[in-house]
């Protein structure tokens, strides 16, 4: 009796299991074949609208809803350097009706800079696609006697503590970018943290600052009308927005690279079939020659890839930052 009572309780466990199988993938497979028609696809910006970051998404949210034939929305949620909008996406329901649109500034601090992590950008979200990536540019304020990215240096040593950087704030890729430059050529310099973009240009243009780490577009006007000097684009390559300036590589600091990225993420747990036809969406879309004009013209090297290739690079990031943040002995508590 008793032989014949296991055989039948792991029968019956059997079938329960086989059971939930099939209405989980069933599950799935109502979602895929309904997804994204029965309500709006919120798209989560953790920045203020206007921002640097807000063409891009709203770009990509309007193709999305033409090639998916559904409706998605950018949704800015702005505070705590992105934290959040990217916890808000990570708590939200993983139903494929929320999806993270997100750079390393907030994935990457997330882990790299705060004591209490607000969220993990690897376990708390399903990686979808990189899009996108701008590559930092070292700049200065046209009236120092600094010329190239060698003076720079030099002119660094020779006045230690005395050439003040503006960034984004604490953790942004303008904070970093210049950590990683302090960290490879072995520099002083002070860290000013703002808010906003344009408040570091206005201070920058003012005298209260002297360099600046941001990216490409962020200061490309600037540039071209002379008021500040861009000495290297902090890439193995040069950008189309600023092409009269080198790259670290090409003047001998491959290891001085820092670029923005962008991606999409989803909350963990969302259906593997929505997750894999965004990635597809995406990776073709970013093949037509319209939509590649105009990231383009915005200054974006354009990615793609595979949801697995989008982890490896996060875990690529969060260790070659997290050394910098331990040179630089930046937190956030």
């Amino acid at each position: 009796m008793n032989a014949i009572h296991t055989e039948y309780v792991k029968s019956y466990a059997k079938t329960i299991f086989l059971s939930a199988l099939f209405l989980v993938s069933a599950s799935f497979n109502s979602v895929a074949q309904t997804w994204p028609t029965a309500r709006p696809v919120k798209v989560i910006v953790p920045s203020a609208p206007g921002g640097s970051s807000d063409p891009l998404a709203r770009l990509m949210a309007e193709e999305l809803g033409v090639a998916l034939g559904g409706n998605f929305v950018v949704e800015n949620r702005p505070g705590a350097n992105g934290n959040v909008g990217a916890s808000f996406a990570a708590k939200a329901e993983p139903d494929g009706y929320t999806i993270l649109f997100s750079w390393p500034g907030t994935l990457i601090s997330a882990v790299t800079m705060y004591k209490a992590k607000p969220f993990h950008p690897i376990n708390d979200f399903e990686p979808i696609v990189l899009i996108g990536s701008i590559p930092n540019v070292i700049t200065v304020d046209a009236r120092l006697p600094i010329k190239s990215l060698n003076d720079l240096t030099d002119y660094a040593k020779k006045n230690p503590g005395k050439l003040n950087f503006g960034s984004t704030g604490s953790g942004s890729s303008w904070h970093l970018a210049a950590e990683l430059y302090k960290k490879v050529t072995g520099v002083q310099m002070v860290h000013v943290p703002y808010t906003s973009p344009a408040a570091v240009n206005k201070d920058l243009i003012g005298g209260d600052l002297q360099a600046v780490f941001p990216g490409t577009m962020a200061i490309a006007s600037l540039v071209k009308d002379g008021r500040l000097r861009a000495l290297a684009i902090m890439a193995d390559t040069r950008t189309s927005v600023l092409p009269d300036v080198p790259s670290t590589k090409e003047l001998g600091f491959p290891e001085l690279e820092s670029t923005t990225w962008f991606a999409f993420l989803a909350p963990k747990g969302t259906s593997p079939e929505v997750v894999k036809k965004i990635n597809q969406t995406v990776n073709t879309l970013l093949t037509k020659p319209a939509l590649q004009e105009k990231m383009t013209k915005l200054g974006y090297t354009i990615l793609g890839g595979t949801p697995q290739q989008l982890t490896d690079y996060m875990k690529s990031e969060i260790v070659k930052w997290g050394e910098v943040v331990e040179f630089s002995g930046a937190k956030i508590d």
